[in-house]
């Protein structure tokens, strides 16, 4: 497995082995130990899978208090993923990282808690894996808006299919109470 650390402390890009034949491919999406090892040191306590159509967009979505980690990946079709460092005192505070994640590639992102995710489906349809570090707490949920113009993120889609909550999200500096803070872990 190929690891790359990215720009914002804690998220890694992970290539996993993939072993192809005349069959199709087979891989570990997780090892505990090698990921441990590659920096992941949180339990994973839930596991969670979409199905979206083109133009979907799902996020910039996160929890506080009780932040999630997630290991994330598309299993089929292609998606744009991106994480936001939107811990206050982060010296990233604000910088985003966009990434192709498929079901060719079998990229997987970790995306440490305190930072938001979304994603849009770029394929006719994306199945998406998302691997969780903390349970779901619907009291406990936040966003913020896609198109923020203070974070600047070049979507590749203008016109995104949006859930109602996900419409209503604010932007960063109207979320700033409610984001969490940076503490510098190992």
């Amino acid at each position: 497995m190929r690891v790359t650390p990215i720009d914002i402390h804690g998220v890694l890009l992970l290539e996993p082995s993939v072993i192809s034949d005349h069959r199709g491919c087979f891989l570990e999406t997780y090892h505990e130990q090698r990921y441990r090892d590659a920096g992941i040191t949180e339990q994973f306590v839930q596991d969670n899978c979409s199905r979206s159509v083109q133009n979907t967009m799902r996020g910039l979505h996160f929890q506080e208090p009780h932040g999630q980690g997630k290991l994330v990946m598309a299993l089929e079709g292609t998606v744009y993923d991106v994480v936001v460092d939107i811990r206050k005192g982060s010296p990233t505070f604000g910088k985003w990282y966009g990434v192709e994640l498929s079901g060719k590639n079998l990229h997987q992102l970790y995306i440490p808690p305190g930072c938001a995710h979304g994603f849009c489906v770029t394929s006719e349809t994306a199945t998406f894996l998302y691997k969780c570090t903390a349970y779901y707490s619907p009291r406990d949920e936040r966003g913020i808006v896609w198109n923020d113009p203070a974070l600047g993120i070049r979507w590749p889609i203008s016109e995104p299919i949006l859930s109602p909550k996900d419409q209503a999200y604010r932007t960063i500096k109207e979320m700033d109470p409610e984001l969490p803070v940076y503490t510098l872990s190992p």
